[in-house]
């Protein structure tokens, strides 16, 4: 057969995960990375605030409270043994990223400089603990960068701008997958004896979203038109500072940094949310204080956002009557040349996207769909996982985003993305290149680019009724209006007959490019399909969770309700109808009690 490669370990996905991943397969296996972008343009990039470690740089810190803190941000849905894995992995991978060349900002002894996050607490105090280690406002581009050269260094092969449209499965063992060469049209077929899924998150299911254009969900889709489920996807975080109608993020470390936001009337109003850590709550709670805040009219001008404020005079006022001090117990005053240099590129965000200066004027902000905690099941190893009784899947792996480990839970903890995708990472590498070393290939099915060419096929030959423009946008809308910040039964219900509707119609969506060269306009309504199929699953999913719990907030059941909806939701797509699954949560030091703030 013509376009066949044959590696010991695939990687689909070249974000930090992916690029972990490969770059840890490949110290002992014959591994390959397949991005439908250059590595270095991956979402891993944008990610600005940090990655959290407590490495105690400035103040007391320690392993055992970021794991507490992770598991109540969880809303007690996250699986504890997991989050003890990753929180205490998390110092070794922080200074394993150092050694890498990491260009860390630093305190003035030179070790790595940490910062306030949200969520990130003093387990003894209560008070915010800084915890965060960042690159300026940069962290997620910095790691990008380091693994990527890293993983030149060790060789790793890179096959860029190669879309993968599906996996190949023989007798219930993974076999590889096959992608389409973006340069010529051609499928390519990609043997292997491990696959590790690390394509990212579904964010462009939704209307107002942080999300890089290319996430569009492909490798939960992928999987799950092969029967394997999905973890817990009616759990999406939106992030609470978006910049207005636009959806680019406004980096926590801004609240880190001493911002505030503010109503209408110029109030405080996080003081009435959460009254110990104010803004630096965690995301579900501040985007949900700040919803409640539009609702009540004390949005901007009675618009549908707030301000952040982060004008020296504003924070060095806050500062003040909260008593916030520097690390050597000094009082806590900036300048706007040092807020300036603490979040260099979110200031330029703001004068190029919103004509505004943050030294001097409050940024308008909007919650933003921003994190996918749901996803392909995976164990700590990265191993996909099938069932309630996590029974595993030979040769299939997952990690990052894409992945539910489940450390997330209903919510994640601002840094933990980052920390996630280089922790879980390096262990599905590790893991899938040793599958590798104890397995034969399996032999490739007789055609393996079959049902590939039948999805692209069916893309070229559709009635052309519908357009695909106006499907996505009529998905995005319904998703935001009736599965976003709050949700209740009868919007939901609405928005499942939406999806319904738009499922139906996108069969008549006929793609008018008829070239191969870049055929940018056929990937794009292929990556469609994968958005529709996340979208239904999500609103399955939340419409079957009569509680509220992190992400997944019901205006109809106000109150988490441990007793029926602690377990994690499993759900299957099969010809065309969402099945439903539930399975436990695994408890290990902490039993669920209420969240303070």
């Amino acid at each position: 057969m013509d376009n066949v490669h044959q590696f010991e370990v695939i990687v689909v996905g070249a974000g930090g995960a992916g690029l972990m991943a490969g770059l840890y397969a490949s110290k002992i296996a014959k591994t390959a990375v397949i991005s439908k972008l250059y590595p270095t343009r991956s979402h891993t990039g944008a990610a600005q605030g940090g990655i959290s470690a407590a490495l105690g740089n400035y103040e007391e810190d320690n392993p055992d409270w970021h794991v507490y803190d992770t598991v109540k941000g969880s809303d007690y849905l996250g699986d504890q043994d997991a989050i003890e894995f990753m929180c205490h992995e998390a110092i070794q991978a922080v200074y394993e990223l150092e050694h890498m060349g990491l260009p860390f900002d630093r305190t003035p002894e030179g070790r790595i400089a940490q910062r306030p996050f949200g969520g990130h607490t003093n387990n003894k105090t209560g008070k915010a603990v800084r915890r965060a280690c960042h690159a300026a406002d940069r962290t997620g581009h910095m790691i990008l960068q380091t693994l990527y050269q890293q993983c030149l260094k060790n060789k790793v092969n890179f096959y860029d701008e190669f879309q993968v449209l599906d996996i190949l499965i023989e007798d219930g063992k993974t076999v590889g997958v096959v992608g389409v060469e973006l340069a010529t049209g051609e499928l390519h077929t990609f043997h292997a004896k491990s696959v590790i899924i690390a394509t990212g998150g579904h964010g462009r299911v939704w209307e107002i979203t942080s999300n890089a254009y290319a996430y569009t969900g492909d490798g939960a889709a992928i999987v799950s038109r092969h029967g394997i489920p999905l973890e817990d996807m009616e759990f999406f975080q939106f992030h609470p500072t978006g910049i207005y109608k636009m959806g680019i993020l406004i980096t926590e470390g801004v609240r880190g940094e001493g911002g505030v936001l503010l109503n209408n009337e110029g109030t405080r109003f996080m003081e009435t949310y959460a009254p110990t850590v104010k803004d630096l709550a965690s995301r579900d709670v501040v985007s949900r204080a700040m919803y409640l805040e539009m609702r009540a009219g004390r949005g901007i001008d009675g618009n549908r956002y707030c301000y952040l404020d982060v004008t020296p005079a504003t924070v060095n006022k806050y500062a003040e009557i909260d008593g916030r001090t520097n690390p050597d117990g000094s009082p806590y005053v900036v300048t706007g040349e040092q807020i300036l240099s603490k979040i260099p590129d979110i200031v330029d965000f703001s004068r190029t996207y919103l004509g505004v200066d943050p030294i001097t004027q409050p940024m308008p902000v909007q919650p933003t769909a921003h994190y996918a905690m749901g996803g392909i099941p995976t164990n700590k190893s990265g191993e996909v996982v099938i069932d309630d009784k996590n029974t595993v899947f030979p040769g299939l792996f997952a990690a990052g985003e894409a992945a539910c480990v489940s450390v997330h839970g209903a919510n994640r903890l601002g840094t933990n993305s980052l920390l996630d995708i280089v922790v879980f990472g390096k262990h599905a590498g590790i893991r899938a290149a040793e599958f590798a070393q104890g397995a034969d290939y399996v032999a490739l099915p007789a055609d393996p680019t079959d049902f590939s060419r039948q999805q692209v096929d069916r893309l070229k030959n559709g009635s052309g009724k519908e357009n695909a423009f106006d499907i996505g946008k009529e998905m995005k809308a319904v998703m935001f209006d009736e599965v976003g910040v709050y949700r209740t039964e009868e919007g939901i219900q609405k928005a499942v007959e939406k999806l319904t509707e738009l499922q139906e119609r996108f069969k008549g969506v006929k793609v008018q490019d008829t070239g191969k060269i870049f055929n940018t306009e056929l990937l794009n309504t292929w990556e469609l399909g994968n958005l529709l199929d996340m979208a239904e699953i999500t609103a399955a999913a939340a419409l079957n969770r009569k509680e509220s719990r992190g992400g997944h907030a019901r205006d109809d059941y106000p109150e988490r309700d441990d007793k029926n909806w602690l377990k994690h939701s499993l759900a299957w797509k099969k010809d065309g109808k969402i099945k439903l699954g539930y399975k436990p949560v695994v408890l290990t030091k902490f039993k669920p009690k209420k969240r303070v703030y």
